[in-house]
């Protein structure tokens, strides 16, 4: 399975391809090759090699194998719209995965050890062994992937994406959905929502914290983080950064609530820092 993140839009000669490849062993998990754009500005082409096997991605996803309240055996058919805006002023968002599914799914949760799955998410902005992991499991419904990043609303980097994202996504019988995407310009923090309710009817707001997945030390450093990263925020240096996980950097992988930017080697509260919540989900019933 090969998902591509297309270029989008032409502004300042902007073109981005972020390639998030699946196969069928673990090998390296990432390729960084730089791509130029406008005005000198660069950004990166991320090719992430993401392999997994079919017992290791039901094994990330938390929760029995039985499909008690939904998932793809059910008959009913439910579509709904999932509208995703960043509320940050200096983080953008990796591509949104989001799914549905029944109540036994767990993708992530607070105080518990992080998955390899939400580790790849959180740290290299991989989606590609999560995306796998949940398209083969028959308690998921339906899985959508967002096309690109999300940007602050400032748009600090005079970046062609925006802040807000829609997504149509069908439930069919299953009552659960769930998202989550990397802080692009953190070690290993992520946001998302974790098994939420659907709403039977109308619409639901729920606004979404930042987490930190403590797979990584949060170093702030360019060097440690993912290429992407400084292009989509406005700042260059002369750091490539990395789209892996470097084992000396290893934390012990509870998830807790992100304590924010500190201001280390390289990155500044002031640019690169938030107040929770960071993002605003709406999640409406269209059918």
């Amino acid at each position: 399975m090969v998902i591509i993140w297309k270029s989008i839009g032409n502004q300042l000669g902007i073109r981005v391809n972020w390639i998030l490849s699946s196969a069928q062993s673990m090998t390296p998990k990432s390729l960084i090759s730089p791509i130029s754009f406008g005005r000198n500005l660069q950004i990166v082409s991320l090719t992430i090699a993401a392999l997994l096997l079919t017992s290791l991605a039901v094994v990330g996803l938390a929760g029995a194998s039985g499909d008690d309240d939904g998932g793809k055996k059910g008959k009913k058919d439910a579509t709904y719209r999932i509208t995703i805006i960043n509320l940050t002023p200096g983080q953008a968002f990796t591509p949104p995965v989001i799914a549905t599914h029944s109540s036994s799914i767990d993708i992530f949760t607070l105080g518990e050890e992080a998955s390899m799955l939400v580790q790849e998410v959180a740290e290299n902005g991989n989606n590609g062994p999560l995306v796998m992991a949940l398209e083969a499991d028959g308690r998921v419904e339906d899985v959508v992937v967002g096309m690109a990043p999300l940007v602050p609303a400032n748009n600090p980097g005079s970046t062609a994406f925006s802040h807000i994202a829609m997504f149509t996504i069908s439930a069919g019988n299953a009552k659960f959905i769930s998202f989550i995407s990397m802080l692009i310009c953190t070690n290993d923090g992520f946001t998302g929502l974790d098994s939420v309710r659907l709403p039977k009817k109308n619409s639901v707001t729920l606004f979404a914290r930042a987490y930190d997945a403590r797979t990584e030390m949060n170093t702030e450093d360019f060097a440690d983080m993912v290429p992407p990263c400084q292009g989509l925020i406005g700042v260059s240096s002369a750091d490539d950064g990395i789209g892996m996980t470097d084992p000396t950097l290893a934390e012990d992988g509870i998830i807790i609530p992100h304590p924010g930017i500190i201001g280390g080697t390289d990155l500044l509260p002031g640019v690169h820092g938030w107040n929770d919540p960071v993002a605003k989900i709406i999640i409406e019933r269209i059918d």
